[in-house]
């Protein structure tokens, strides 16, 4: 199986590389200092090209296959976590529902200013008391006078909250068949929107720089025409887009790993203790061979998702592989950088602490690693 970039996916990772050093690298950290959302590196981005990555020129896009977009993650996460995850979450499930499931009006409408980069997408699926278990969600739209009445509460959303988002398309129960299971309907709710409101931006432990907030809808009207699809299969819907999500997860998973193991392997070479350089302790090599080594495992994983998605073949169970090594791997990884810096890399303003605080949510996002192996289990015959 053959993983080599062609020279469309060679020229889009040299132009992320050159931009995620020269623009992102420098200005990031203090955006995540400051736990401020960037928009001015996402509107500079936009300008590029790279907020359409996913979608057709058709609607905007540059048509970009999943293992290009997996080479250029890897290139942005590397300069920061928080700006590759607001673009991956644009990207993905933020772009993908309106593109896959939206009427041609729609994608003219709301999918084409995401994908030329005018405006920045987000969807909203977890609420209080729905998370993995997204059948739980008691966010409710009901028909009313020739629209629909949405009602509810979302939290953890990404991207809603920032000045160039342009709403959130949203899932939400539309009813269910007497004794049957729920139904759900993916709904666009745009900014301003009467009664749709949102709390101030959430402080996490990493991923500073992203704007994640909880969202409220309180008898929010909106026509038919907000509706993506089918009213009844939403929840499938977001599922199929939740697929690339957690190999764009595993691939921000490889570019934090990357960028530990470059900073502990160059901090290893220069800090001298008993005489030399620590790189010369065989404790110090082992670490860093076994987070190359397992970095690799990881790359080889998420580049045949990406691989066979491209192709139009199955690929749940190995985005769900994918992702759960890479964030893994990242969190451990991670914590060994610290480690190797020693007192150094506990201190908040290094890039290796910063790379340490991002690497957790890693294994919650897009679905826990929990999740993960549920979803691969269940591939088994479990």
């Amino acid at each position: 199986m053959d993983f080599s970039l062609r020279e469309p996916e060679r020229e889009l990772v040299e132009l992320c590389r050159g931009f995620a050093q020269n623009e992102i690298a420098p200005r990031a950290p203090a955006a995540w200092q400051e736990a401020r959302c960037p928009t001015d590196l996402l509107r500079e981005m936009g300008r590029l090209g790279l907020l359409g990555m996913l979608v057709p020129e058709r609607w905007g896009g540059i048509g970009m296959s999943t293992v290009g977009f997996v080479a250029a993650m890897e290139q942005i996460g590397l300069a920061d976590q928080s700006v590759a995850a607001a673009w991956q979450a644009h990207v993905t499930i933020g772009s993908l529902p309106l593109y896959l499931f939206g009427d041609d009006g729609q994608r003219e409408r709301w999918l084409r200013p995401l994908a030329e980069g005018r405006a920045l997408g987000a969807f909203g699926l977890t609420e209080p008391d729905a998370g993995s278990d997204a059948r739980a969600i008691r966010t409710r739209a009901e028909r009313h006078d020739g629209g629909w009445l949405i009602n509810g509460h979302k939290t953890f959303i990404s991207n809603a909250g920032t000045d160039m988002s342009f709403g959130v398309t949203l899932l939400a129960r539309t009813g269910s068949s007497g004794d049957g299971p729920p139904r759900y309907g993916s709904f666009v709710v745009e900014k301003g929107a009467e009664g749709f409101t949102m709390g101030s931006k959430m402080r996490g432990i990493g991923w500073r720089g992203l704007d994640t907030r909880e969202l409220y809808f309180d008898d929010v009207w909106v026509p038919d025409d907000h509706l993506l699809g089918d009213p009844e299969m939403g929840l499938s819907q977001f599922l199929r887009t939740l697929e690339v999500g957690r190999i764009s997860i595993a691939a921000l998973s490889l570019s934090l790993t990357q960028a530990v193991l470059d900073l502990a392997t160059g901090y290893a070479r220069q800090r001298v203790q008993f005489g030399q350089p620590i790189a010369k302790f065989q404790a110090v090599q082992w670490k860093l061979a076994d987070m190359a080594t397992e970095l690799e495992a990881a790359r080889w994983l998420t580049y045949r998702a990406a691989y066979l998605r491209d192709e139009g073949q199955p690929f749940q169970k190995e985005a769900a592989m994918a992702k759960l090594k890479a964030s893994r791997l990242a969190t451990w990884a991670a914590s060994e950088a610290v480690q190797i810096h020693g007192g150094l890399g506990y201190m908040m303003d290094t890039p290796v602490a910063r790379f340490y605080c991002d690497a957790k949510v890693l294994e919650i996002g897009e679905g826990t690693n929990e999740i993960q192996h549920m979803v691969i289990a269940r591939a088994l015959g479990c």
